[in-house]
């Protein structure tokens, strides 16, 4: 399966303080708007979101179209195809999000509860 880009999506309590902290540690700002609560930051090919107020917990979050660097993929599994494995395999699937085609997301859990997005922006 092809999952395109992955990050880790960390839910903050003040953007500024954590963008301060991961720049110390060699992540730049590579997307994102501060104004509008979130920042995407990259050292080498480590992703990390930073979001301030919108969602609870940190979750896993695949985007599936993406590389590392946000460029698109010719070669990608669509993010339906990918909700139909993981409802066939009887993982849950939650907060649906898109129509038949184009952007769409999802939301699974695995075995231990942790939160995955599998957000597709094209």
């Amino acid at each position: 399966m092809k999952l395109g880009a992955s990050s880790m999506s960390l839910s903050v309590k003040d953007l500024a303080a954590s963008r301060a902290f991961y720049e110390t540690l060699g992540f730049s700002a590579m997307g994102g708007d501060p104004d509008h609560g979130f920042l995407i930051m990259k050292n080498g090919d480590t992703l990390i979101g930073l979001f301030h107020g919108m969602f609870e917990g940190n979750m896993l979050t695949f985007n599936p179209g993406w590389d590392q660097n946000a460029q698109n993929l010719d070669d990608f599994d669509d993010v339906r195809a990918i909700k139909e494995v993981v409802a066939k395999a009887g993982y849950p699937v939650e907060q649906e999000q898109g129509e038949a085609d184009g952007p769409a997301s999802f939301v699974t859990r695995d075995p231990d509860g942790n939160i995955i997005l599998i957000d597709q922006h094209r």
